[in-house]
């Protein structure tokens, strides 16, 4: 079992910059991919970054070259860094933990925080 929490949410004008940061508890935390995701209102949950275990990266087209996912697995906690934010980035973001194999499947989700940018 995992527990995520979230923080670092808020409001950002726009071209401003934001660090969220995801609290990981429990077993394990480096076997994870590690990822973040976000919802605007009225539309789907979105994969923004994702950093798996052996530290390969990936992005969201949207917003690469604007953030950057980072993980510290001594601390158990994994990070992203919004940088020239725009107002299309407004949603929810949530912390996600994920493994799997051919015998199981862990799937974990935070609470979930704001980020707002406007002006």
């Amino acid at each position: 079992q995992v527990q995520l929490v979230e923080s670092g949410g808020g409001l950002v004008q726009p071209g401003g910059s934001l660090r969220l940061s995801c609290a990981a508890s429990g077993r394990a935390f480096s076997f994870y991919a590690m990822g973040w995701y976000r919802q605007a209102p009225g539309k789907q949950r979105e994969l923004v970054a994702v950093m798996t275990s052996g530290g390969s990266t990936d992005y969201a087209d949207s917003v690469k070259g604007r953030f950057t996912i980072s993980r510290d697995n001594a601390k158990k906690a994994v990070y992203l860094q919004m940088n020239s934010l725009k107002p299309e980035d407004t949603a929810v973001y949530y912390c996600n933990a994920a493994r799997s194999s051919s015998r199981y499947e862990y799937d974990y989700w935070g609470q979930g925080t704001q980020v707002t940018v406007s002006s």
